[in-house]
């Protein structure tokens, strides 16, 4: 519906909007070059994209995590601003202690750089910044981000356990803070239990489930020998004995399976399988190949958790590859919850991709 514009303008400019009677509409970003042409920002005429707008809708987003839900009470690491449902579409910035990370995914939302830390420093008067984008982001959009250093990393407070977290790693902003209020969740369930936790990346749910869940015996699993040395920091952090494997899980899993080797608890979180439209069926297929595998080493009676992050699989999509792999493992799921992101990723219903994390508990038998 973008008529393309006659001039040329650069990626990321401030732009007026309007329609083909020639009404103003609103006022956004324009792109060319992106898929997103266009990042509306405004509907009022007389609201321009200044400092004194990142001025309102950051400070707006800062006051809905502290005084509405209270999240300086729990942790000192959550999501400041999440893009279109913080109305700055584009703009992701998750606190880490005193380190502020920005990700930036529109160069319209890097242009306006020194604004956003500006407003961020009133804020925050003692935090370290550090700012980035992702290599395919830069290239769809247009725009050359460089980062500075890496700050060292920093260590963070949740529910009263201690997470190292190292801004400028290759995974997301630091540490995946959707996943808070589920990792809360799924320690309950641990008491004197065994549990495996199958993609735990920096241990988060493996830590949950020893130091405060109390397990009789965690096993984190996972291919990335980084994610792994963060994971064994966060243990010893907490002072949990956790047993942590690098290996590939389809072939842990298989190797295991016929050792007749079974877990009370299993937890399933893998990284996004994909960011294209057309390789979403694959993406499924995988989903079911690996459920498939990890129920399997599931206890009678045993709970399990199974997470999708990659945001165009829908959480009826992500259900039925669930039941395709029960169905195949010879299983039986009683969904007890099926829950999303951390309240800190809040969603606009006109805006249904910002709600991309799926997790469901499930009892197996």
């Amino acid at each position: 519906m973008v008529e393309k514009p006659t001039t040329r303008i650069a990626p990321g400019a401030v732009v007026d909007i309007h329609d083909k009677n020639g009404q103003w509409v609103a006022r956004g970003m324009y792109n060319g070059h992106s898929r997103i042409s266009l990042r509306v920002l405004t509907a009022k005429q007389d609201e321009p994209i200044d400092g004194d707008f990142f001025a309102r809708k950051i400070g707006a987003a800062i006051a809905f995590r502290r005084e509405i839900l209270r999240l300086d009470e729990v942790t000192t690491a959550y999501r400041i601003v999440y893009s279109e449902a913080d109305g700055l579409s584009g703009l992701v910035i998750d606190r880490f202690g005193d380190t502020l990370v920005i990700e930036f995914f529109a160069a319209g939302m890097f242009r306006q750089r020194a604004a956003i830390v500006d407003v961020l420093k009133q804020h925050y008067p003692t935090a370290r910044f550090y700012y980035f984008a992702e290599e395919h982001v830069g290239k769809q959009e247009s725009f050359d981000c460089r980062p500075p250093e890496p700050p060292p990393p920093d260590t963070i407070v949740e529910h009263g356990l201690k997470f190292r977290v190292a801004p400028g790693s290759k995974h997301k902003t630091g540490f995946f803070l959707d996943q808070r209020e589920n990792r809360l969740a799924l320690s309950e369930f641990c008491g004197g239990k065994r549990v495996l936790d199958i993609c735990c990346n920096s241990g988060g749910f493996g830590v949950y489930a020893k130091a405060r869940g109390a397990a009789a015996e965690v096993v984190g699993l996972d291919l990335d020998e980084q994610a792994i040395d963060m994971a064994k920091q966060n243990a010893k952090l907490n002072g949990a004995t956790i047993r942590y494997v690098q290996a590939d899980l389809f072939a842990w899993l298989r190797d295991v399976i016929p050792n007749g080797e079974r877990f009370d608890v299993v937890i399933l979180d893998p990284a996004k399988l994909t960011r294209d439209r057309e390789t979403v069926d694959q993406a499924l297929r995988k989903y079911c190949d690996m459920n498939r595998l990890a129920l399997q080493v599931v206890a009678p009676g045993g709970v399990f958790l199974t997470c999708s992050c990659t945001g165009l699989v829908s959480e009826a999509d992500f259900l039925e590859s669930v039941r395709r792999a029960a169905w195949q493992a010879g299983r039986t799921l009683q969904v007890f919850k099926v829950t999303g992101a951390a309240a800190d990723h809040p969603f606009l219903l006109p805006v249904p991709e910002g709600r991309y994390l799926k997790a469901v508990f499930c009892r197996v038998e």
